[in-house]
């Protein structure tokens, strides 16, 4: 007997035990032979019999043999950051974002549990902390996944193995409209859609008994993996030990548990196509996509910076299309977004800035500046929150600090910068700055340098040095970064992101543009000769190396703070510290620190 029609048989069985042959053949999708033969071995093994009433009713040995078919527990992955649904995941979880009122993984939970399902485990990463309510809402258990920043699911599913049985295998932001979960299930299957013409899924090749053969990664007019998936115990057994040898492998943080399935098709037990379609079940792939399926996300998504869009251009929320995230920065967060034909950045300060950033400030330091027209062009900007949306330069590059002809470029625009003469009423007093940042990094006891306080006196004599230069101050950059500096398509440059700026003195920018760049001294000795078309005094190349120092120290303690708010800046930190370290040294063997045509 095969046990799938028994188990089919029995669901309905089960629910309906007066139904006729002709019913369970027609509740089943088995032919009405099949049923008929299959009930005939049934009644044989006496795992049914007929009631006085002819109802056909499980037996103890039935029930025993059926329950050896009930699945175990669910496993959910819901640890990334759904990068395609910014700006909602910058606060939700792109799991827990509702569809017509609804969490996403709620909905799934629910599913599971109608099944008798409840056993789940909810691997976590991103906001893992949005996910805690679901432990006492649903009794779920929540596994820890470390590595999301870093890798894709396979790893969130290495973090769940010791729960893999005979098990369903789910990704958050699935939703499904029609449950297609069981309390048994007899063999392994992935849930698949057809798609007609090209498709960048994952196509899949099977043979006539739907058993899959081959994974290929996109295909034309194929089924593809699409949805949840079912692994049975002996499955789970063969998989678990694969993918624990994946995971020791290099390179394999860019793969996606199917890849470890694709990889071992002709290993490991049969998994069969599991057919469905497209109007059960969905994963969105961008607002859009929402939006067609919940139409409440065209009218009020709920999102506060969607609201603030909507509000400056005086628009629908269902106006704002194209949303896509760029590259995280260190201190903000940005996605693009399109309203009419035109593309904007919308820039949201990052956690923990409101500590770091005075934003009335850097408004006024735009005010400032959009004479010179060389900033990105401001929409609109919020001094209170940070927030800023300003145009998009499509085709727009960054600045190569690896090209000479570039970095001669870029070193005279700073010039032309500092030459305006503009003298705002703030400065970016680097004392003050680096006594702020360590007030906030020890508050947080963020400081790890085990040398720190020696090299905290070294900064000082910097300090006291830098005093006795007396340097006139203008407007500086502070972040002049090679990618803050952006080459339009029609040779124009922007200069964008002035949130640190202040009244400082100029070669501060050249120290910071090497330091960010990693620049050694040859590369920052040379960008210095650019900015001043000519050779250097002593007194030129101490303040620059006093700034590279200082800089170095200043940025050391501003990574500290931000990492005991939870941010990762892997080399980051200690290459800054090294900084300090190195050409508080070079001064000091140069020097630069007791010659007394320097201080004048």
């Amino acid at each position: 007997m095969k046990a799938a029609n028994f188990v089919e048989i029995c669901k309905r069985l089960l629910e309906h035990p007066a139904s006729t042959q002709r019913e369970l053949a027609a509740a089943t999708g088995l032919s009405l032979g099949l049923v008929n033969s299959t009930l005939k071995e049934c009644l044989s093994l006496e795992y049914l019999r007929r009631t006085s009433g002819n109802e056909l009713v499980l037996t103890e040995t039935g029930q025993e043999y059926l329950d050896g078919f009930r699945v175990d527990n669910a496993i959910i992955l819901a640890a990334g950051f759904g990068s395609r649904f910014v700006p909602f995941t910058y606060e939700t979880p792109k799991g827990l974002l509702k569809v017509k009122g609804i969490p996403m993984i709620e909905r799934q939970i629910e599913q599971l549990k109608a099944c008798g399902i409840n056993e789940i485990v909810i691997v976590v990463g991103y906001l893992k902390e949005s996910f805690d309510y679901l432990i006492d809402k649903y009794g779920v258990k929540l596994v820890y996944n470390p590595e999301y920043a870093a890798k894709n699911n396979f790893a969130s599913l290495y973090y769940a193995l010791d729960h893999l049985k005979h098990t369903y295998l789910l990704v958050a932001d699935t939703w499904i409209e029609s449950n297609i979960f069981s309390t048994w299930e007899t063999k392994s299957w992935y849930s698949c859609l057809y798609f007609e013409g090209q498709t960048a899924e994952w196509g899949v090749t099977a043979n006539a008994q739907d058993r899959i053969t081959q994974i290929s990664i996109g295909g034309t007019d194929t089924w593809a993996l699409f949805g949840p998936a079912f692994l049975s115990r002996s499955f789970s057994l063969a998989f678990a030990q694969r993918v624990r040898a994946r995971y020791l492998t290099p390179g394999s943080e860019d793969d996606y548990w199917e890849h470890i399935l694709r990889d071992n098709l002709d290993e490991l037990p049969p998994i069969y196509i599991n057919k469905q379609t497209s109007r059960n079940i969905y994963e969105f792939e961008s607002l859009e996509d929402l939006r067609l399926y919940d139409e409440s996300y065209s009218l009020d998504s709920g999102n506060a910076y969607l609201s603030v869009i909507s509000e400056v251009f005086a628009i629908p929320q269902s106006g704002i299309t194209a949303i896509r995230p760029l590259k995280e920065g260190m201190t903000n967060t940005s996605f693009i977004f399109r309203v009419a034909d035109d593309d904007y950045v919308f820039r949201r300060p990052g956690a923990g800035t409101e500590e770091l950033i005075n934003r009335q400030n850097e408004k006024m330091n735009y005010e400032l500046i959009a004479p010179l027209g060389i900033s990105d062009e401001i929409i609109y900007f919020n001094g209170d929150s940070g927030i800023k949306i300003s145009k998009y330069y499509a085709g727009a590059r960054v600045s190569d600090p690896d090209n000479d002809d570039e970095v001669r470029t870029l070193m005279g625009l700073l010039k032309g910068i500092h030459d305006a003469g503009i003298k705002p009423e703030h400065r970016f007093d680097i004392e003050e700055r680096i006594n702020y940042y360590e007030n906030l990094a020890a508050g947080l006891d963020a400081i790890l340098f085990s040398d720190y306080k020696e090299i905290r006196a070294k900064a000082d004599e910097l300090l006291s040095f830098r005093k006795a230069l007396a340097v006139p101050e203008v407007l500086c950059h502070i972040d002049y970064i090679y990618a803050n500096v952006l080459h339009l398509p029609d040779g124009e440059i922007k200069v964008i992101d002035w949130e640190y700026s202040g009244a400082a003195d100029p070669l501060i920018d050249i120290a910071m543009y090497a330091i960010y760049t990693y620049y050694s001294k040859k590369q920052m000795d040379l960008a210095l000769r650019h900015y001043l078309q000519r050779e250097p005094t002593r007194r030129e190349e101490a303040r620059l190396y006093m700034y590279v120092a200082l800089g170095g120290f200043l940025w050391s303690l501003w990574a500290q703070y931000k990492q005991g708010l939870g941010d990762e800046f892997g080399e980051y930190t200690l290459t800054m510290y090294r900084y300090m370290k190195e050409y508080y040294q070079l001064l000091k063997n140069g020097g630069y620190l007791n010659e007394p045509s320097i201080g004048e």
